[in-house]
């Protein structure tokens, strides 16, 4: 679990990703505990109230559920919820100013499409 103490992005925010990933890669299956906040700021080295508003954010969002006394685990579904926020969040931070641009400087639909099929290959 990397966070980037550098960049002008919130901790909490690094760490609610960092722990996403993990749901997605399958480290945290659903209905599978996940570390401790406690754990995560003395791993992370990190104050344990942004560990805790990471994990806050992730309840929020219905990708994990505390059991009192017992800890916190992925909520069922988890991976889909994150798949679609994600995929949502690349359309809109990606795909759509590529559109914009592509449609700014006379780029046709097809030449866009033509330029992802043969550049694009994902490996």
């Amino acid at each position: 679990m990397l966070i980037d103490f550098k960049i002008d992005r919130p901790i909490f925010l690094q760490l609610a990703e960092a722990i996403e990933d993990d749901v997605l890669d399958g480290r945290y299956p659903e209905d599978g505990q996940i570390v401790s906040t406690t754990d995560l700021a003395v791993t992370l080295r990190i104050n344990p109230a942004t560990a805790n508003k990471a994990i806050s954010c992730l309840v929020d969002e219905g990708v994990i559920y505390k059991r009192r006394g017992v800890g916190m685990f992925v909520a069922p579904g988890a991976r889909d919820k994150i798949l679609n926020k994600r995929r949502e969040r690349y359309w809109q931070n990606f795909v759509e100013p590529m559109l914009h641009e592509a449609a700014k400087l006379g780029i046709a639909e097809e030449d866009v499409i033509a330029i992802i099929q043969e550049r694009g290959r994902v490996k």
